[in-house]
């Protein structure tokens, strides 16, 4: 199964809005075949490892990270392929969320006689598939906050200086860190203040989505962040008719939304989900960053922290006020780790809800 779930990663990036799944079979102790669904719209992982079986895989036992599906999308439904090759055990990380499989796939195989294991490895398997479950069960992509800051929690210095508070290998982190997400999301005022690409340079991979949150529209036409495609904006919807058709005509989408703030990120959310994000990685400024923790709308932060004191400037949580120490938001499963001269810290923030 940990082979399975190595397989699986390297589906990252490419495969949403469908999970990561790795594949392998074995018979009589010995791998026979390996497979990894590898992008949307392309074979699932058991028909990859099937074939890389050589189709040969009668009396056989498969190790895969998620349920094998029973319904027809895109590809052909990898259950009842299972059956009719012959299978004699099918071993499972964890069920499908996806409420058109959601057991149906362990179920049609107990029927037709294979014998099924399932949880093994869950909590991994859970934890590779996170955005996907997160979207299945609360509609909404698993997002992660990424910050840059100073020791002492500084963005920036109060008049906006932000360039370059943390080190060149966290710079190079964070564009791997792009790669392995579907989108990206930030705000207007960080667009202004630093005129990012928000691309993939310094690392493999494809750019993500890249989603700005611009109620007025004040991104100015000549931003950076127009050099690059698969550029959304969304806006109120009193925004400027001709502002709207001018982003339009630089090959940006614009939608509209006319909500308060919690449902208004809601709202932005629930508009990802549709379009397949997994997962969603946010590079802003204090106001969003406090927002989405206010709201407990944030599931991982990955803090980059230089060796460095700031002193009097902008914090990246200056918006978000707690009346109690109860009230505290607290992370769990913490990694820290150095990158080149700065500390990374990472971990799954206490308002995320349960996978």
């Amino acid at each position: 199964m940990r082979m399975a779930l190595s397989l699986a990663f390297n589906g990252t990036g490419s495969v949403s809005p469908n999970p990561r799944v790795g594949c392998v079979i074995v018979r009589d102790s010995k791998i026979i075949g390996t497979g990894w669904h590898k992008c949307c719209g392309e074979p699932h992982a058991e028909v990859e490892a099937v074939r890389n079986a050589g189709e040969d895989v009668k009396g056989s036992t498969v190790y895969v990270n998620l349920e094998p599906c029973c319904h027809h999308g895109r590809t052909p439904p990898c259950a009842p392929m299972l059956i009719e090759k012959g299978v004699s055990r099918v071993v499972i990380g964890m069920t499908d969320p996806n409420p058109l499989v959601d057991c149906r796939g362990e179920s049609m195989l107990r029927d037709a006689g294979v014998e099924v294991t399932s949880g093994v490895l869950g909590k991994e398997s859970k934890w590779m598939n996170r955005g996907f479950i997160r979207r299945m069960r609360n509609g909404r992509p698993w997002i992660t906050i990424k910050t840059a800051s100073s020791i002492d929690g500084n963005i920036a210095l109060k008049d906006g200086s932000s360039k370059w508070i943390t080190g060149e290998s966290s710079r190079q982190k964070v564009h791997i860190m792009r790669a392995e997400n579907d989108a990206l999301l930030s705000g207007v005022g960080t667009v202004i203040a630093d005129d990012p690409t928000f691309t993939v340079r310094d690392a493999e991979g494809k750019s993500p989505k890249r989603v700005i949150l611009d109620r007025r529209l004040r991104t100015p036409l000549s931003a950076a962040i127009f050099n690059e495609k698969n550029l959304i904006f969304f806006t109120s919807a009193d925004a400027s008719v001709d502002k709207i058709n001018s982003i339009r005509e630089l090959g940006a989408e614009v939608l509209t939304i006319d909500a308060p703030e919690c449902s208004e990120l809601e709202f932005v959310l629930a508009k990802l989900c549709e379009i397949g994000v997994n997962y969603l990685m946010v590079e802003c400024g204090a106001r969003l960053t406090s927002s989405l923790l206010r709201y407990g709308l944030a599931d991982e932060i990955s803090i980059f922290m230089a060796p460095k004191i700031l002193g009097a400037g902008i914090h990246f949580t200056e918006y978000l006020e707690l009346d109690s120490l109860d009230e505290a938001i607290s992370i769990k499963d913490i990694n820290t780790s150095a990158c080149g001269d700065d500390i990374w810290i990472r971990g799954v923030l206490s308002c995320s809800p349960d996978l």
